[in-house]
């Protein structure tokens, strides 16, 4: 199941993601406190995200659970930005990436395990 989130949305799942299960009060003090959020915000964005199938809320407490990982969602953003920039072209995708030169012998040794791996 492929579900897009705006970053409003994605806010609201990292903090689920990083802290599990959580009342909906909580979980707006967390936003405020982050982003300046007020509780209005946050209970409508968790008001969509329960709609879309993104989060569960269950009472007593209207606690809030994640439905869904996050390398799914990792997943399908990644799939949306090579579509939309990169013409559908995973090659064009990770030269643009390794072009920037930014990687350390770390981050290249661990590039060439994942890619070694898919042979």
């Amino acid at each position: 199941m492929e579900i897009k989130l705006y970053d409003s949305e994605l806010k609201v799942m990292d903090i689920l993601w990083r802290e599990g299960m959580l009342a909906a009060g909580d979980l707006a003090a967390i936003l405020n406190r982050e982003t300046g959020w007020n509780r209005n915000t946050t209970y409508t964005v968790i008001k969509k995200l329960i709609v879309k199938g993104a989060i569960q809320r269950t009472d007593p407490g209207f606690m809030c659970t994640a439905l869904i990982p996050k390398e799914q969602v990792q997943t399908y953003e990644t799939k949306e930005l090579i579509n939309k920039m990169y013409n559908g072209s995973a090659g064009m995708f990770f030269s643009a990436f390794l072009n920037e030169k930014n990687l350390t012998k770390e981050d290249i040794d661990k590039l060439k395990k994942i890619v070694e791996s898919l042979s």
